[in-house]
């Protein structure tokens, strides 16, 4: 099992992940940060996904395709079609056999980053966006259940672990 994250990844997604999570970009074009996580994307899935799939191993990735539809398609107002095409095009139309969503209100998740783990995203979008972010995971979740699996975050991190773990089992068993 590969455990990885987007961004990042690459040494190349590390250094696109340091500007889009960076406090010092606020007010970066909505346009140019979906350009850099595409990128980012794109050469993590060259460079580690692909041949890790290719090699025969499982791929849990913090974040992927899903995540920039949700922030940017539609956090940042962008279109989920255009910011899904776009991912699609850079991910070279790898999308994921599971995705889990953590569920969680959108001021209930914010209050459990504090400090430094906190980035631009948390530091310099209102509420209204994370309720946008929050609706769009939920929409896509919604349109593709079969690939999707939504988790009550609420719930016991002991509990959560084993559901989700049970599910990429089941996940693999059906490649």
């Amino acid at each position: 099992v590969l455990r990885t994250r987007e961004p990042g990844g690459t040494p190349a997604g590390e250094r696109i992940r340091e500007i889009v999570l960076s406090p010092d970009y606020e007010g970066l074009d909505p346009r140019a940060e979906a350009l850099l996580f595409a990128a980012a994307r794109g050469e993590h899935v060259a460079r580690v996904i692909r041949p890790a799939l290719d090699a025969g191993s499982v791929v849990v990735c913090d974040r992927y395709l899903d995540s920039s539809v949700a922030y940017q398609g539609y956090g940042r107002d962008l279109g989920p079609d255009t910011v899904r095409d776009l991912s699609i095009w850079a991910s070279r139309s790898l999308v994921p056999d599971l995705t889990v969503l953590l569920d969680l209100p959108a001021e209930e998740g914010l209050a459990r980053k504090s400090g430094d783990g906190r980035t631009r995203f948390e530091e310099g979008f209102d509420e209204a966006f994370h309720a946008r972010v929050a609706h769009g995971f939920r929409a896509l979740a919604a349109a593709e259940p079969a690939r999707w699996r939504t988790f009550d975050a609420r719930r016991p991190k002991g509990e959560l672990a084993e559901e989700i773990a049970s599910a990429v089992r089941l996940a693999t068993l059906r490649r």
